[in-house]
């Protein structure tokens, strides 16, 4: 049995200090494939811990048949994971601005835009209510017409915790909309 497969088994029984020497064997390896495909070494070092998660993970069912070859293809398919999140992202905030040109280029009757007005303010004191994180978070974005990367930048949180964020305040603000009427 090879000194590396013996590395292996006693990591996937639970030996630290067998995965670390795993992980500082292989994090240039999984960098370098990561940053390939990120092309940002910002992003890349958060997907590569991504994937030695997804190994520590996977690790008791590994079959000892490459393990190069194994950790290689997890590190792939993370960092093209990671891509196709970016492009939806990327879309959901196109379409945003889109829908934001369009209700500007809408000529209005004055009654129209009273009514408007008085809805974006119900909308305001109802984000006034929401959580502070939550209320920070829909202020930047629907307010001051921040990103999602600006966001998190900002906050200093993951760009799926600014998802989040949105999506629950967007609940909870069709539920407090409900309630009022």
């Amino acid at each position: 049995m090879k000194p590396e497969d013996v590395l292996i088994k006693r990591a996937a029984a639970g030996d630290k200090a067998a995965y670390e020497k795993l992980v500082d064997q292989y994090k240039n390896y999984v960098f370098a494939i990561v940053l390939n495909l990120t092309r940002d070494s910002f992003h890349a070092d958060n997907v590569a811990q991504e994937v030695f998660l997804q190994v520590y993970i996977s690790l008791p069912r590994y079959r000892f048949e490459g393990f190069r070859t194994w950790i290689g293809r997890i590190a792939v398919r993370k960092a093209i994971d990671w891509k196709r999140k970016q492009q939806r992202i990327a879309e959901k905030e196109r379409l945003a601005a889109a829908e934001n040109l369009a209700a500007r280029g809408q000529q209005s009757s004055p009654e129209q835009t009273l009514i408007k007005k008085e809805e974006a303010q119900r909308i305001r004191s109802l984000c006034g209510q929401l959580p502070d994180g939550y209320k920070t978070v829909v202020e930047k974005y629907y307010f001051f017409g921040k990103s999602y990367r600006q966001i998190a930048d900002e906050e200093g949180i993951a760009l799926k915790t600014v998802e989040t964020r949105l999506y629950r305040a967007r609940q909870k603000l069709k539920e407090q909309w409900k309630e009022d009427g």
